[in-house]
């Protein structure tokens, strides 16, 4: 990753535009042609540098419900479980931990019902008891505003 990489990582994370043809106005304000930025956006998403691009949404602005969930499930059904998870489109990521809830997930849906709902189909899916399921839904919302500085070479 060179300089310019970094300069393209802040511009997309700092200021991605609102326009018609964003990478034509970052590329503009790069000084560097679309394709060489397009090129290199790709080449940093193929190498894993940038791993997900897209807006991020104030669910609850929005008028939605969210919620942090939790499952305990066996080692030998972690794979089953995460697929069934990860079905409902109301999951917006799931993610293993090594610990007696081992898979958590957010979840984002038009309200508290729903959220309720999956939950009880993700439990009878896997046949969990209801306290192997976990509900841990926003009570205060503490929300950093997470940028990543760029590492710069020797």
């Amino acid at each position: 990753m060179d300089e310019i990489d970094s300069r393209i990582l802040r511009e997309l994370q700092n200021s991605f535009p609102l326009s018609e043809r964003p990478y034509k106005v970052v590329a503009d304000r790069l000084q560097i042609p679309g394709e060489e930025l397009w090129g290199r956006i790709q080449s940093m998403l193929d190498e894993g540098v940038i791993r997900r691009m897209g807006a991020s949404f104030d669910s609850n602005k929005l008028g939605f419900c969210s919620t942090l969930a939790a499952v305990s499930v066996k080692s030998e059904l972690v794979d089953r479980a995460a697929e069934t998870i990860s079905r409902f489109p109301e999951v917006t990521h799931n993610y293993l931990r090594d610990d007696v809830f081992n898979i958590w997930f957010t979840m984002i849906a038009v309200d508290e019902e729903r959220i309720e709902n999956v939950l009880d189909e993700i439990r009878i899916s896997l046949s969990l008891e209801k306290p192997e399921v976990l509900n841990l839904p926003v009570k205060r919302l503490f929300k950093l505003d997470a940028r990543f500085n760029v590492a710069r070479g020797p």
